[in-house]
């Protein structure tokens, strides 16, 4: 079975950054393979990772969608539309040299995501054991892991900002863990973006007071800024940017 990482927290605080990393840093050190997962509707780890994704599960359940109200149907004769859906669900993988990227995407649609989320699910599982790693870039907040998504998740990687709000927000989202029934072997929090590294003395209180597991600190880094405003992919920054040595130094703590 693969270790499944997750990664949550509320937006905007570069979790799709630090996302991005950990699947290099698994990549640099020879442990894949690794399936890759966008569980974000608005989509945008394979612009960190510097990949081109040509369609998403949203994206193919749309054309499956068209394709039975069509007059002609899309599906060749002698293929059922399960298979013919599997097919189509193939061309949804991205494949690298070190890891997979699949990514959810969403729908044309108004409402809910349930279905997508669905095929998100059905599509980990028929996969993941092919795997020695699975790491998710979820959305904000615990909407995919309490929708079942991920059945087994090893290690939950909770990222914030340095505000007492962003630590406020991880820790409602650590007390929704055990809720969704999972039971994870480690729970620890990431401040990402925190001044010269260092966190403020409030900070490190409401860390305790939400009883969140510290795993560590990283930088606010200007060049992670420039990479991004440019469109470079962030896992293109160099070894000695202190965002990337940060994050290096915290996994190589959880001994994966």
């Amino acid at each position: 079975m693969p270790q499944t990482i997750a990664v949550a927290g509320k937006g905007g605080v570069g979790k799709t950054t630090l996302t991005g990393m950990l699947i290099q840093y698994l990549a640099e050190k020879k442990k894949g393979p690794i399936l890759a997962v966008d569980a974000d509707a608005n989509a945008n780890l394979n612009e960190v990772l510097g990949v081109e994704v040509e369609a998403t599960l949203g994206d193919i359940r749309e054309e499956i969608a068209k394709a039975e109200l069509a007059e002609k149907s899309p599906i060749p004769a002698g293929m059922s539309k399960q298979d013919y859906a599997e097919f189509k669900f193939d061309t949804a993988l991205t494949e690298e040299d070190d890891y997979d990227l699949l990514v959810m995407g969403h729908t044309q649609g108004k409402g809910c995501y349930c279905f997508v989320n669905g095929l998100l699910s059905a599509q980990v599982a028929r996969r993941s054991q092919h795997y020695n790693y699975v790491v998710v870039d979820n959305e904000a907040g615990m909407e995919h892991i309490s929708r079942g998504i991920l059945p087994n998740v090893d290690i939950v990687i909770l990222v914030s900002d340095c505000s007492r709000r962003g630590i406020q927000a991880v820790g409602r989202i650590a007390r929704l863990i055990p809720e969704c029934g999972l039971k994870p072997k480690k729970v620890g929090l990431i401040v990402n973006r925190a001044p010269g590294g260092v966190l403020s003395e409030g900070v490190q209180e409401e860390i305790q007071k939400q009883g969140l597991e510290l795993l560590g600190v990283v930088p606010h880094d200007e060049g992670v800024y420039e990479y991004d405003s440019a469109g470079t992919p962030t896992t293109e920054l160099p070894p000695e940017n202190p965002v990337r040595q940060a994050l290096y130094k915290i996994i190589d703590s959880l001994n994966l």
